[in-house]
């Protein structure tokens, strides 16, 4: 990968790994007894937001939600920790992964349960708020590879989507 000059040199994809944990309570519930999935959500956005920042070396700010997936209920008691980390960069853009599990407050011996996964586009801007230059992400393992290649199928369809919707409106 050739680097702009004004670029930042690139950091490891294991320099932007950052996890949160916080116990869910009662506060958390939602209508169901479960814990809402706006919580989970804000969860996610704080996670992927450490990653971008550490990754970038400055503030980002979540663009979008690309996705996000609840795949089970998360309950009172239950241990909830989200991993976080950049997959891929382009110039002032980054697109970071985010894998919630929860262990169990009833059964703490068990594996974590994976209960969500996410993936977030952030923006690196500067003082004033405009976009800046974000640093490459230099992949490590045969799995940071696979996640970067499908982090730009993700940007593909992005963007592709972003192209038909404005065709359709200007028509």
């Amino acid at each position: 990968m050739t680097e702009h000059p004004t670029t930042p040199a690139g950091k490891p994809t294991s320099y932007s790994r950052v996890t949160l944990s916080r116990i869910m309570t009662a506060v958390d519930v939602n209508l169901y007894g479960t814990v809402h999935g706006g919580v989970l959500m804000k969860f996610v956005d704080d996670v992927a937001g450490a990653a971008a920042a550490r990754h970038s070396g400055g503030t980002a700010v979540t663009a979008s939600i690309d996705e996000i997936v609840f795949s089970e209920p998360v309950r009172v008691g239950d241990l909830v920790h989200a991993h976080a980390q950049v997959n891929w960069t382009g110039n002032t853009s980054m697109e970071v992964g985010v894998k919630v599990v929860a262990e169990r407050w009833d059964s703490a011996e068990d594996e974590p349960v994976r209960v969500a996964t996410a993936y977030l586009v952030f923006v690196g801007v500067d003082v004033g708020g405009a976009p800046r230059a974000v640093r490459p992400v230099l992949t490590e393992t045969a799995e940071d590879e696979r996640r970067y290649k499908e982090a730009e199928i993700r940007r593909a369809h992005r963007l592709a989507k972003r192209r038909a919707i404005q065709a359709h409106r200007a028509s």
